[in-house]
């Protein structure tokens, strides 16, 4: 089976369009310059050219580039992160400042290391983003911080304007695909983020193509839609190496484009649903259409 699954076929419409650029590269030397990490490029995000190309959007990575965990779909390094950097979210602001960005997404590596799982650090970037650029709506997505909810009490007190956290895959393929996390413990998270903060939009992504059948992804909407997650993405599950999961199967446009129409009959605000959405794609939009519901 595995031998099988090897050789399944990239499609058509998953072939990407590069695009390198003036503001490509000048975002990719920005990042360098000031020693940040993005998710676009440590997770291998196949829409890298597009949101730095043409629409000029990055997800910021903070707390590092190595991961306590290593789940099995995930490119981003494991191992036993050193670095915490105080300075890093005044180096985050300035940059989304100078980027001009109407909408930002934070997200960071699992820092099981730390006893906040790097709450105070989240907490400290929205507030530093805010200072430097007050217009700016800020989007958070964070691990489940080892399900403390005083972690969470402590990034939910700066007031993001959006809380995203991911379910990731089906109950029944969750403890093959994800690393010490679990489908209880984030729906749990999710709960919990709503009932600290109720005017906070909660948001949860779905990566399809591991094995699952159409009922566990409408069993997972339901249990999303359960613990009033306000948006849904959904997006084709794409293997970063040999090493890690293979892909079972690809999902159609057409199979994306269903999903899509029922998230929304569940009472979903929004759902971006398709081959190469990702959990971020396209998230400026998608808060403006929850928000227009």
């Amino acid at each position: 089976m595995a031998k099988q699954e090897e050789y399944i076929r990239k499609p058509e419409w998953l072939k990407i369009k590069l695009n390198t650029n003036d503001s490509y590269t000048g975002l990719k030397k920005m990042m360098r310059d000031k020693k940040l990490h993005t998710v676009c490029e440590e997770a291998r995000c196949p829409n890298i050219h597009e949101c730095w190309a043409e629409r000029k959007t990055a997800t910021f990575m903070i707390l590092g580039d190595v991961c306590t965990r290593a789940c099995r779909f995930c490119a981003v390094k494991t191992g036993l992160p050193t670095e915490l950097d105080r300075q890093e979210p005044e180096r985050v602001a300035e940059s989304v400042k100078l980027m001009g960005l109407k909408h930002t997404v934070i997200t960071a590596v699992a820092r099981d290391d730390l006893k906040d799982g790097g709450a105070e650090i989240f907490a400290e970037t929205v507030r530093a983003i805010r200072r430097a650029t007050p217009f700016t709506s800020v989007e958070v997505l964070p691990s489940d911080m080892g399900g403390k909810e005083e972690n969470l009490r402590a990034l939910m007190d700066a007031k993001p304007d959006i809380l995203n956290h991911n379910i990731e895959t089906v109950k029944r393929l969750s403890p093959r695909v994800r690393a010490r996390a679990t489908y209880e413990r984030s729906l749990e998270f999710l709960r919990r983020a709503k009932e600290m903060q109720p005017k906070i939009p909660t948001k949860s992504s779905l990566m399809i193509g591991l094995g699952e059948t159409k009922e566990e992804i409408i069993e997972t909407m339901d249990d999303l839609r359960a613990v009033n997650v306000d948006i849904m993405t959904i997006g084709q599950y794409l293997q970063p190496t040999k090493s890690h999961l293979k892909i079972v199967k690809y999902w159609s446009p057409e199979e994306f484009d269903e999903l899509r129409d029922i998230a929304l009959s569940k009472g979903f605000k929004h759902c971006e649903s398709g081959p190469l959405v990702r959990s971020s794609y396209h998230a400026d939009e998608q808060v403006n259409a929850a928000q227009e519901k």
